[in-house]
């Protein structure tokens, strides 16, 4: 086969699942914008609804309507993005819940979903979505009489725990909501890390459940093999890759693998990545290409059939430090013709 291997450990994102909502002591919804950062949204919820999974979020109507034509109806579905102008006909037949964001998405809603629900976003200071305060005071006696099902806000600095945004936006969101009788959330997976002030009524772990960072104890959700297409020996002075993206000093076994730029290995990893074979470490060599990257393997005993750029020799974050980004990058970077299967779940 000339295309790499994706497989996905369903059974550990359950466990990732169940530690973080053990972690918060209350209900923990479910991320899975983006196609479940890229590891497949339908076998992704599918595996967290049958594990109990209630509430999940996502960041568009098109997402929310992909999502419920996955999990039926049954779970509630939220989007991030609101109601936006367009999305009432999917909002109302699928029974989706829009995440309210403005006085016009609250006006629309409400005239053209009269008594669907909804719930409500607040700005807490990442000036990004939401109600500001100010918005909020004028709107919150109209909203609640509406009976909302959800209030939230999002954290701008969860991945850094000693910020002092942290404590602000905390305190910032208990003076926008204390006193309301309405389920509040506050904490992604960074929120839930923070321990008990900032889990409310529903967490919302999203990076944390596939094995990213900040969640240390993550176990990995995503093995990522790549096969050998070519072997060949490169002499001293001899180059690889576009522009001479590396010159050998001395000779060396080279092996092409089949992956690029184009199934999700940014450019940025160039002359950078490393690769494995079981636990012996290979550098990939010269330029990523669209589709392809060439590995070092001089000092293996034998022509590996492939080797495993994400496992337990090297996670997402592992790999987002080689190239300079963030697991979250990495990981809904992951293109579309790689094998994927699916394990336990």
């Amino acid at each position: 086969m000339a295309s790499g291997t994706l497989t996905v450990d369903l059974e550990a994102l359950v466990q990732n699942w169940r530690a973080l909502g053990a972690l918060a002591g209350t209900e923990a919804g479910a991320v899975v914008k983006a196609d479940a950062y890229g590891l497949g949204v339908g076998p992704v919820s599918r595996a967290l609804a049958k594990a109990g999974a209630r509430s999940f979020f996502v960041a568009t109507a098109e997402e929310a309507a992909t999502l419920r034509r996955e999990l039926g109806h049954g779970p509630t579905i939220y989007i991030f993005s609101g109601h936006m102008a367009g999305d009432t006909d999917m909002i109302g037949d699928l029974s989706l819940v829009p995440l309210l964001n403005s006085i016009d998405q609250l006006q629309r809603h409400l005239e053209a979903l009269p008594g669907a629900p909804f719930g409500v976003q607040l700005d807490t200071g990442m000036n990004r979505l939401g109600m500001e305060p100010a918005e909020w005071a004028a709107l919150r006696d109209l909203a609640l009489a509406q009976g909302p099902s959800l209030i939230m806000s999002h954290l701008s600095s969860a991945d850094e725990p000693q910020s002092a945004m942290n404590a602000l936006q905390l305190r910032v969101f208990k003076d926008m909501t204390d006193g309301i009788d309405v389920p509040r959330s506050l904490a992604a997976t960074g929120g839930t890390l923070l321990g008990p002030d900032y889990h409310f009524d529903l967490v919302r772990p999203g990076v944390g459940l596939y094995g990213g960072a900040p969640y240390k104890e993550a176990l990995p959700v995503a093995y990522l093999e790549l096969p050998v297409v070519q072997v060949r020996d490169v002499e001293a002075g001899e180059s690889v890759g576009y522009n001479m993206g590396y010159v050998a000093r001395q000779p060396r076994r080279v092996a092409t693998l089949s992956a690029g730029y184009a199934d999700g290995l940014i450019r940025a990893l160039s002359g950078k990545a490393k690769l494995y074979y079981g636990q012996r470490e290979c550098a990939l060599l010269g330029r990523v290409s669209m589709d392809l990257i060439t590995v070092d393997i001089t000092h293996l005993p034998e022509v590996p059939a492939s080797l495993t750029l994400l496992g337990r020799q090297q996670g997402v974050d592992t790999l987002a430090t080689a190239a300079g980004t963030i697991g979250y990058e990495i990981l809904t970077s992951l293109g579309a013709r790689y094998t994927r299967r699916y394990s336990g779940g």
